[in-house]
């Protein structure tokens, strides 16, 4: 018997053992059911026994035509204007094109099974930067490769090592990035010389760092991240190694920064002093706005590398539109019009400052690529969306409703509905999003339409703690507070049911999503039971405890400060986990979860399928071999849509 069997029997025996001890008791639910996350967490037979099983070709037909309707990112545009670069799922995964003239046919640059992600172009136009990762693993490496194609160049990258690109400098010599290297919970910042193929690390702390800006003078903004989205920011030095605080120290708000002029002079983006964010100028120590006070968040922005330009975008009620002003003065500078668009976003801004990527996304079309000239104000179309034998056309247009909670607060949802629901009773799927501190808004969505197109009322609801609607709403569920607002997943269900009844037929309940939806979705199945009639959770949390030991050392400090503490908050995790509450579970659920996830372990998903086995429970388990945080890959996206679909079908038609 060689020493891989050994090992596999070893590890599968040690796995059955743990599993013996689970108890769905809220008094032991914080026991280690499991241990790590990742690659090799999970005995090998496991992932076999659970892996998706294959769906009939008339069941993945449909969903096969709706996954060719896509359209790629927004892009880098090289330098000499003259080629943009962008990525595209249209092997299956994520990978790098070439468009070498606009509405070109694109050129495939990057290939193979795992996803490639553009990070940029420097700016000397020589090299491409590439971030790769294995099996959805989010261990991922960088690289270089040449803007005619090529073999790729390895900059950095380790096993269980996360090295993410920062920026690349105007001469076209410096790429820095940060990485957990040796620590898993600490980001140092690193520069890769590309001149001589040297990495030099520039700075290391205690503490998950990452840099927002550079001058040429080597003064780095940095920001050192203290919670899911509070940080510190500072000045430092590279030549004396000065570390000098600008502002965030001891706080626990929310900023995001970037130089504008000068050292002295920094574009900061904060919630701090009203309810919703606004970009304010940081000089002398104090904080002046420079975008109106509205009732709305600047959700990002960005500095062109000539520093004579500030685009911004703004979240009206989950649209995007897109904002722009000169650095010099700040006055407002003329943008293009869209046509209908639901969302209007910008991308990448070339080095001379003159030509802007930006992307319209309306509701019935994929979104489209453009170049925007600000010299002589023209927009030029670039890419060609797919949709091969799909009329999107008829895809149904969304809409923005309010249902009440118990205690009276409208909660905002978006709502798909099939023309003949108008009127009339028709089940309905509720997808919670993912964060907590994400927003669902409203889209064009292929998967959107399977759920309509299937007979049911898709609803995405954005519950306290959702992004978008200002700080109070945004910090509602931090920590403890999290059982105060909890039952905006109940309440949901309960509104529809008594508003949606038509003709004395109350509609079915359905309930699903990923990541923290999936943590909702099995909160909704177990502290909620008998509120919804099936759930299909994927990725999500059964346990908070087990999940906050499990994760990546990093987003442990990052979690923590949206669910509570391990140290001062076990009772309070305990209460807030899904598998406190096995007991009152009493309709169908579906578990689905990427083996390599390192966010939220796989071990999440097991340990509660195993507990409810071991209360005679039945529980669909399905289990992706070759993802991670997600189910990212076509094959696996056909068949996980797939089977969720059928799961909805058969539980609620």
């Amino acid at each position: 018997m060689n020493f891989e069997r050994v090992a596999l029997l070893f590890f599968s025996l040690v796995w059955l053992i743990q599993c013996q001890h689970i108890s769905s008791k809220v008094e032991s639910s914080s026991n280690e059911t499991y241990q790590g996350h990742g690659s090799g967490s999970l005995p090998v037979e496991v992932i076999e026994r659970f892996a998706p099983k294959p769906l009939s070709a008339h069941e993945m037909d449909r969903i096969e035509k709706m996954l060719d309707v896509r359209s790629p990112s927004l892009g880098h545009l090289h330098p000499s204007g003259k080629m943009l670069f962008l990525n595209w799922s249209v092997t299956g995964s994520s990978q790098v094109w070439r468009v070498d003239h606009p509405k070109a046919f694109p050129v495939q640059m990057t290939g193979g099974q795992d996803a490639t992600h553009l990070k940029g172009v420097t700016a000397d136009g020589k090299w491409l930067i590439l971030s790769r990762d294995r099996g959805g693993d989010e261990y991922p490496g960088l690289y270089l490769q040449s803007p005619q194609g090529g073999e790729l160049m390895e900059i950095y990258r380790k096993d269980r090592v996360q090295a993410i690109f920062e920026l690349s400098t105007p001469d076209g010599r410096w790429i820095y990035f940060r990485a957990n290297d040796p620590n898993p919970s600490t980001f140092s910042i690193f520069k890769y010389d590309l001149s001589t193929q040297k990495t030099i690390k520039v700075f290391s702390e205690d503490g998950y760092w990452s840099v927002s800006d550079r001058l040429s003078s080597g003064i780095l903004l940095l920001a050192k991240w203290t919670g899911s989205r509070s940080s510190e920011h500072y000045l430092f030095d590279e030549r004396s190694q000065k570390l000098s605080p600008l502002f965030g120290q001891g706080e626990s708000e929310e900023y995001h920064s970037k130089f504008g002029s000068s050292e002295e002079s920094i574009l900061v983006l904060t919630n701090k002093f009203s309810d919703f964010r606004r970009l304010y100028i940081f000089e002398k120590g104090e904080f002046r706005p420079i975008t109106p006070d509205i009732a709305a968040d600047v959700e990002e922005f960005d500095i062109d590398f000539s520093r004579t330009k500030i685009l911004y975008s703004v979240n009206r009620q989950g649209h995007f539109e897109i904002g722009a002003m000169s650095l010099k003065g700040f006055h407002p500078l003329r943008l293009p019009n869209f046509k209908n668009p639901i969302h209007t976003y910008f991308g990448m801004t070339s080095l001379d400052g003159r030509f802007t990527t930006m992307g319209v996304e309306t509701s019935r079309a994929p979104s489209i690529n453009y170049i925007y000239d600000w010299k002589n104000q023209q927009l030029t179309q670039w890419t060609l969306p797919s949709a091969p034998e799909i009329d999107t056309t008829r895809f149904v247009e969304e809409s923005l409703e309010f249902y009440e909670a118990e205690d009276g607060t409208k909660i905002p949802m978006v709502v798909a509905r099939p023309s003949q629901c108008a009127r009339q009773s028709c089940p309905v799927v509720v997808l919670f999003h993912g964060g907590p501190e994400g927003q669902s808004r409203p889209a064009f969505s292929p998967t959107i339409q399977l759920f309509v197109e299937s007979g049911f009322v898709l609803v995405r609801p954005n519950v306290r703690g959702s992004d978008g609607y200002g700080k109070r709403w945004l910090d509602a569920d931090n920590g403890t507070k999290r059982l105060e607002v909890l039952s905006d997943i109940r309440d949901c269900a309960l509104w529809i049911k008594k508003n949606w009844s038509y003709g004395g037929v109350v509609p079915k309940m359905g309930v699903m999503g990923g990541s923290y939806g999936g943590y909702a979705t099995l909160v909704a199945m177990t502290m909620y039971a008998g509120t919804y009639d099936a759930g299909s959770a994927t990725v999500g949390m059964s346990n908070l405890i087990t999940f906050l030991k499990n994760t990546a050392p990093y987003r442990r400090v990052l979690r923590e400060s949206e669910y509570g503490f391990l140290e001062k908050d076990e009772e309070v995790l305990r209460k807030l986990s899904p598998i406190s509450y096995l007991d009152r579970l009493n309709r169908p659920l579906q578990i689905l979860h990427g083996a390599n996830d390192p966010r939220v372990p796989a071990g999440e998903a097991v340990q509660i399928h195993d507990a409810l086995a071991k209360r005679g429970v039945e529980s669909e388990l399905i289990l992706f071999a070759d993802e991670g945080h997600g189910v990212h890959k076509r094959a696996n996206r056909a068949l996980s849509q797939g089977h969720v679909l059928r799961f909805f079908r058969r539980h609620l038609l």
